[in-house]
């Protein structure tokens, strides 16, 4: 048998795809490989053997350390787009500003929000959890109580229905990924698994469905198949380590992984098991979509297979040839992201990207491609697959059965939602970068 040839710099770097996309292996720790791509001119600046100079901050003591943590001033543009920043009545957008962040798990601070009628200020030690209906017997929870009972921790993503609403405009909108697709963010949750605490109250026969109502204002209401409220469903206690953000529910939360964010009902304070969905106002107006035909979908819950490139992408600017990494986003409501390809010719050729490991089930998974720009135009695309073989659908394809508007922001934005086609970046020779269609 024939051994296999060693890998060098130049088979790890080979080109892979058009327009400079290279092996995917030169990110998974070949030493070799890093090498290579430094020779190839990443940006470091040669300098000569002197020390290295003191800035200010290294001429005297630091601030006293706070009770608690503040980014640093450098980073005050890393903020949240807020589409209601004086309070209007009317609901309020909070978007993700993924194009300045990295990794998987979006901050505390920075997780999308949408509020109806604002965030409540609800006292904990006053807040209830009641699940009633169709059970064999009636439950109330305290929070203290509810943290009592055992608890799980899993990553996953929660997306709005409405996130990428721009995308279904018939020209292409010039906006950053907060402004396209900031309506959608992944973290760590802990809580107790909603199927434990039907068990405790008993589920009736009849019963299908169950119907979630937070205490806000509003008192959004949703309806939920009872097989979902059975497989993965969670009352969320805490994110990303630390009590829920007000905004995201605090001070408990319903999380269905993988599904359209409205119904992960937010300041959760009733559950009752019906036999039939409530059709309530949000989910038989504001979230089912219309279709060109005239006709809507009567429920539609999960967040099909999605991706987008971060880095490069509107906003940012290229400022000279050479070696690049293209880094982006993949998430799918029905599983793992399998793979991700890339395209840096407007899906002429492809060439699959890396994963950033461990690959969680409904959760960010972060992409990553080398590439070597050499100044030309180009487009730069992804599509994703998950493990259950969806795959994330070209424009042409979803456009023919879900249509588009040519209103850049839609006078009834409902019908616009699940957006889960391809985000195309042109680049041209002077590194500016535009949203385009291709």
């Amino acid at each position: 048998m024939q051994g296999k040839k060693p890998r060098t710099a130049s088979s790890e770097l080979e080109f892979v795809a058009g327009n400079g996309l290279l092996n995917r292996r030169a990110l998974l720790g070949s030493s070799i490989a890093l090498a290579g791509a430094a020779a190839t001119g990443i940006g470091a600046t040669s300098v000569a053997a002197e020390p290295v100079k003191d800035g200010p901050w290294s001429l005297a003591p630091g601030a006293v350390t706070p009770e608690l943590q503040a980014p640093s001033r450098f980073e005050k543009d890393v903020v949240r787009a807020l589409s209601n920043p004086t309070g209007v009545p009317r609901t309020q957008h909070a978007r993700t500003p993924h194009q300045m962040l990295n990794g998987t798990i979006t901050p505390n601070s920075l997780h999308f929000t949408i509020l109806h009628t604002g965030i409540p200020d609800i006292d904990p030690a006053q807040h209830r959890l009641v699940i009633h209906g169709l059970v064999r017997q009636p439950l109330e929870f305290t929070l203290d109580k509810l943290a009592r009972y055992p608890m799980v921790t899993r990553n996953h993503f929660v997306e709005c229905g409405g996130n990428s609403g721009p995308l279904f405009n018939k020209e292409p909108v010039q906006g950053t990924l907060q402004q396209l697709h900031g309506l959608c963010s992944s973290a760590e949750w802990t809580g107790v698994l909603l199927s434990t605490l039907l068990e405790e109250a008993g589920v009736d026969p009849q019963a299908k469905w169950i119907i979630t109502e937070g205490a806000d204002s509003s008192a959004l209401t949703r309806s939920t198949p009872l097989k979902k409220a059975l497989d993965d469903a969670m009352i969320a206690l805490y994110q990303n380590g630390e009590r829920l953000m007000p905004g995201n529910g605090y001070p408990m939360r319903l999380l269905l992984p993988g599904w359209e964010g409205n119904m992960n009902t937010k300041f959760l304070r009733r559950i009752k098991l019906v036999d039939q969905p409530a059709m309530t106002y949000y989910e038989a107006r504001n979230y089912s979509p219309l279709l060109p035909d005239g006709k809507a979908y009567k429920f539609y819950f999960i967040n099909e297979v999605k991706s987008f490139i971060s880095f490069p992408s509107f906003g940012y600017r290229l400022e000279e040839a050479g070696y690049y990494e293209i880094s982006g986003i993949a998430f799918s409501g029905t599983g793992r992201i399998a793979k991700v390809m890339v395209s840096a010719d407007g899906g002429k050729s492809w060439a699959e990207a890396a994963l950033q490991a461990p690959v969680h089930p409904k959760a960010f998974t972060r992409f990553r491609m080398p590439w070597r720009w050499n100044g030309q135009p180009v487009v730069l695309q992804s599509r994703a697959w998950d493990e259950a073989g969806n795959a994330q659908p070209l424009r042409a394809d979803f456009v023919a059965v879900r249509g588009e508007t040519k209103e850049s922001v839609p006078r009834n934005p409902f019908p616009n939602n699940h957006y889960n086609s391809l985000t195309s970046w042109g680049i041209d020779g002077k590194g500016e970068i535009k949203h385009v269609y291709a």
